[in-house]
């Protein structure tokens, strides 16, 4: 998210594409909900209409009486150029809305939050690490044990920093943190490998996490990491929109804050770990610059 907190840089066609953004028609559609996707992206998206941001798209589409349209694009370098940004060639945009950003995206106006989660550890329920609790009870194990681990983790991410701050990187497998391969998806860390056995701990955001221990065919156990005061590990996601949006950004708020408990179902439903969400406060929208 962007796999999930990828920044995105567009090196060629900046100034046309910022040009046409100025000047497109900033209003969307008010006869469809035209959302920005991953065709193969879940727990967040698939085609099929099986993610989270699907249900949330579906929900979104209800609250204003419009059918919900897709316009697809594997969420790598270039989405929101190729997407938000890209011109209908009618004088609007392809699409109005990306489900889920981090809060703070500098490429979108941002609504307030609607999903706070963390990094996790994710680990299959077995007996020598039933008493880990908290990430920091890996270091209680044994050494015996501890040092036998094999930690899946993503390049460029906090727990791969948890790792080195905690004595533990020579045990990192490490995992590309964002694939050029459009069919490869975060979850099958846990999915795969770490049902496989290859591995002994994957080390995922708590979405991806959450969805994948749910799915998985022999009981995993989740435990989110907590910020401290050198990681951060807790992150936000709102709904994305163009920056001359700002009505209908509004419009999003105001559904957010009306059906939040129902996003909060749909999150749990996909066994996402959810942190309280405070009480939100926008930034100055200031356009992104890529």
């Amino acid at each position: 998210m962007m796999h999930l907190f990828s920044t995105i840089r567009i090196a060629i066609g900046l100034l046309l594409v910022v040009a046409v953004a100025g000047s497109a028609q900033a209003d969307p559609d008010a006869t469809v909900l035209r959302v920005c996707a991953d065709p193969n992206n879940l727990p967040l998206s698939d085609k099929a209409g099986h993610g989270y941001e699907n249900r949330i798209a579906q929900l979104i589409g209800e609250e204003l009486g419009r059918p919900v349209e897709y316009v697809w694009f594997p969420q790598r370098m270039g989405f929101v150029r190729n997407t938000l940004r890209a011109p209908n060639g009618s004088g609007g945009f392809k699409c109005d809305l990306i489900i889920g950003v981090p809060e703070d995206y500098e490429m979108t106006a941002n609504t307030r939050p609607y999903l706070h989660s963390a990094w996790t550890m994710v680990f299959p329920d077995r007996p020598d690490l039933a008493s880990v609790k908290t990430p920091e009870d890996v270091m209680a194990l044994p050494a015996e044990v501890r040092g036998k681990l094999r930690f899946g983790v993503f390049t460029h991410t906090p727990p791969l920093d948890w790792l080195f701050d905690h004595q533990l990187f020579d045990q990192a497998v490490p995992y590309p943190a964002l694939s050029g391969d459009p069919e490869e998806i975060p979850g099958q860390i846990v999915a795969n490998d770490l049902a496989e056995g290859k591995i002994d701990v994957a080390m995922v955001w708590g979405p991806i996490g959450g969805y994948f221990a749910k799915q998985a065919k022999q009981p995993m156990r989740v435990v989110p990491f907590a910020s401290t005061k050198t990681l951060k590990f807790d992150y936000q996601l709102s709904l994305g929109v163009r920056h001359p949006d700002k009505a209908w950004r509004a419009t999003l708020d105001a559904i957010i804050a009306k059906r939040q408990s129902d996003i909060d179902a749909i999150l749990r439903d996909f066994g996402i770990p959810l942190l309280q969400i405070p009480l939100p406060v926008h930034a100055a929208a200031t356009p992104g610059n890529s």
